[in-house]
C-alpha cells in the first residue's frame, strides 16, 4: 500500500492498494484537486453541497489520472440501507441520467466489466473493496453503522456468488479509511440495534453489555466489517484493513465528525484493467 502524493496541485493524492496485478483499487486523500474550505480539495461526491464545477474538475483530474474517459467512473448515490447493484453491460449503455437512476438509494456496486472504476464515499463510514480473482470481479461497498447493521458487506459477498459464481474462499478484501473504534462513541440505541442483530458486542464494543451508567459505549465498525467477511467465508489473511482512522487523519481525509456533515467524501474505487 502507498501513496502518491508527487506534485499534488496537478492531480489527485491517491493511496493505493496492492490487490493483483489486474486490479486498480485506491481511496482518494484531500490533495490535489479544485475543491474549497471543508470540501478541500479533492470531492467527487455530488451529494455533499460542494460547487458543482469543482466536482467536474475533480473529476477529470481523477479520471486522467486512472486514464479513463468520464463516462467510465460510476458510483452511487448511497443512503445508508443494503442494496447491491450490479453495473453490467446494459447499465453502462444507459444515457447518464438514467444511469444515476439505477444508482440511486445503492450502497454497494459490483461488477465483471473491463475499463471502468467503480467505488464509493465515506467520511469516516467504512469503505470495502472485494475482488474474486477466479472470475475477475470486483465489488465496492459503503458500510456505515446502518450498513453494517445489515450486513451489508456479506450482502455483497452473497451478490458476486449469486452473479458471477463467485466463491468467499476464493476472494480478498481491504477494508480503507474509517472511524476507529476509540473515536466512533455512540448512543446505547445504537448500540443496542448490533446487539439485536446478533453480533458479538465484546468483539466489537468497548461494552460487552449494555450499561447505563452516563458512559457510552464505542463500536469498532473496521472489526466488525472484517468479521463479517470471514463469516461469509473469507480467509482471516485474505482481508487486509489499511488501519487509517479518518478522524485521527482529518488533515488527509474527510472526516464528517471533525469537519461536520457539509464537508468532502473520500472516494474508494476500483478498476479491473483491461489486458
Amino acid at each position: 500500500m502507498k501513496t502518491d502524493n508527487t506534485d499534488i496541485s496537478a492531480k489527485p493524492s491517491l493511496l493505493r492498494y496492492d490487490i493483483a496485478d489486474e486490479v486498480l483499487a485506491f481511496s482518494t486523500m484531500r490533495h490535489g484537486g479544485a475543491s474549497t474550505g471543508a470540501y478541500a480539495e479533492m470531492n467527487i461526491n455530488y451529494y455533499c453541497g460542494d460547487d458543482p464545477q469543482a466536482i467536474a474538475e475533480n473529476r477529470r483530474l481523477l479520471c486522467s489520472e486512472l486514464g479513463i474517459a468520464d463516462s467510465q467512473l460510476l458510483y452511487p448515490h448511497q443512503t445508508h440501507g443494503c442494496k447491491v447493484v450490479e453495473i453490467d453491460r446494459e447499465l453502462l449503455a444507459l444515457p447518464s441520467g438514467e444511469q444515476q437512476q439505477r444508482l440511486d438509494g445503492v450502497d454497494a456496486v459490483v461488477t465483471r466489466q473491463r475499463g471502468i472504476c467503480i467505488g464509493v464515499s465515506t467520511a469516516d463510514c467504512i469503505p470495502i473493496i472485494i475482488y474474486d480473482p477466479l472470475h475477475h470481479a470486483v465489488a465496492a461497498v459503503h458500510a456505515g453503522w446502518r450498513g453494517t447493521v445489515g450486513r451489508i458487506v456479506q450482502k455483497a459477498v452473497a451478490e458476486m456468488a449469486a452473479r458471477f459464481g463467485s466463491e468467499a474462499g476464493s476472494m480478498s478484501a481491504v477494508i480503507g479509511p474509517g472511524i476507529s473504534k476509540k473515536n466512533f462513541e455512540v448512543g446505547w440505541e445504537v448500540w443496542q440495534q448490533f446487539a439485536d442483530a446478533g453480533f458479538a458486542m465484546g468483539e466489537i464494543s468497548d461494552s460487552a453489555k449494555r450499561n447505563d451508567c452516563g458512559r457510552r459505549p464505542h463500536i469498532d465498525l473496521p472489526r466488525c466489517n472484517k468479521l463479517q467477511l470471514i463469516e461469509a467465508g473469507l480467509s482471516l489473511h485474505a482481508v487486509t484493513e489499511c488501519g487509517i482512522c479518518t478522524y485521527d487523519n482529518a488533515a488527509d481525509f474527510f472526516s464528517a465528525r471533525r469537519l461536520g456533515i457539509d464537508s468532502g467524501r473520500i472516494f474508494t474505487g476500483v478498476m479491473l484493467r483491461n489486458l
